[in-house]
């Protein structure tokens, strides 16, 4: 996760948007699909490079963003509202704050239904299986239904890092190799 997007600036600006976003998926009766549309948008970003590059940095136009998010959205099959909503966060220069934003709708509407959400790290996809048995362990612990959204960082080596509300739970590969690191060298 990029540190800009814990920043207390983009943390509100992403909820801001986030919330409109709802208030109008409440509206029109289409939370769910407003949140597959932006699922979808987020695994396009996970994926490309290009894509990441393109939504975080200040040196394209608020034009050339407006037009490449949105020629990247439409051709994913993402129209409606979650389009339109791409095209204002680019148009008011926000795009940076998109990743913020999904997470932030994500929370929003797992809390209309009665859910948790769990963010996730994992150091590649997770299989249906996987995600069944993570989501089964989560309620044990929280005692609710738990939504699970996953990032890919094959940075972190293996494991995973949980993080529900306050609570964080790291089990990457990565951590674990710092700590003996550490410990090495209060040895040595």
């Amino acid at each position: 996760m990029p540190v800009a997007d814990t920043s207390p600036l983009i943390s509100g600006v992403a909820e801001r948007y986030a919330s409109s976003l709802f208030e109008l998926a409440l509206e029109s009766g289409s939370i769910d699909s407003v949140g597959a549309d932006l699922d979808r948008f987020q695994a396009l970003l996970d994926e490309s490079e290009d894509l990441r590059r393109l939504v975080a940095s200040p040196v394209f136009s608020a034009e050339d963003q407006q037009k490449a998010a949105s020629a990247v959205a439409e051709k994913a099959g993402i129209s409606g509202t979650v389009l339109n909503f791409i095209k204002v966060v680019a148009g008011n220069r926000r795009l940076f704050a998109l990743p913020g934003m999904i997470r932030a709708y994500r929370e929003i509407a797992a809390e209309h239904r009665g859910e948790v959400t769990a963010e996730v790290t994992s150091a590649h996809a997770l299989t249906a299986t996987q995600e069944k048995e993570l989501k089964s362990a989560l309620k044990g612990v929280t005692g609710k239904d738990v939504t699970i959204a996953v990032t890919v960082d094959p940075s972190i080596l293996g494991g995973l890092i949980v993080k529900v509300g306050s609570r964080q739970i790291d089990t990457s590969l990565r951590t674990k190799l710092s700590t003996l690191k550490l410990a090495l060298k209060e040895v040595g």
